[in-house]
C-alpha cells in the first residue's frame, strides 16, 4: 500500500523560508516521478514541480522556479520542498504525489497546510 506522508506545513510570515517533507513508502519508486502540488481555497490544484526518482533530476513550474527547490533523501525515500521568500499567495494545502506521470500522478498524500501571513 502506497503511503505519502507530508509534514512541515505551518504558519509563517511573508519573506520566510520553509521546508516540507514527504515520506514515501509501499512501492518501488524507481520508475516514478515524485512531485509537489498545491491547492488554495477556491482555486484549482497547481503543479509545482517534480523529481524523476531514478535520475534525481528536478523540474519546476515556471510559477515557482527560482523560489522553490525539490530534493530528496534517497536512502529515506523522502522528498523535500524548500520554499523561500514566501508570499501570502503561497498559502495553500501542499500535497506530495507519485506516479509514472508527473502531472497526472497515481498516488497522493493528504497534504500539509502552509499559511503565509502578510
Amino acid at each position: 500500500q502506497v503511503r505519502l506522508a507530508e509534514s512541515g506545513g505551518r504558519l509563517v510570515q511573508a519573506g520566510d523560508s520553509l521546508r516540507l517533507s514527504c515520506a514515501a513508502s509501499g512501492r518501488d519508486f524507481s520508475d516514478d516521478n515524485l512531485g509537489w502540488f498545491r491547492q488554495a481555497p477556491g482555486k484549482e490544484r497547481q503543479f509545482l514541480g517534480t523529481l524523476v526518482w531514478r535520475s534525481g533530476n528536478p523540474y519546476y513550474s515556471d510559477s515557482v522556479k527560482g523560489r522553490f527547490t525539490i530534493s530528496r533523501d534517497n536512502a529515506k525515500t523522502t522528498l523535500y520542498l524548500q520554499m523561500t521568500n514566501l508570499k501570502p499567495e503561497d498559502t495553500a494545502l501542499y500535497q506530495c504525489a507519485a506516479g509514472a506521470s508527473a502531472v497526472y500522478p497515481d498516488f497522493w498524500g493528504q497534504g500539509t497546510q502552509v499559511t503565509v501571513a502578510s
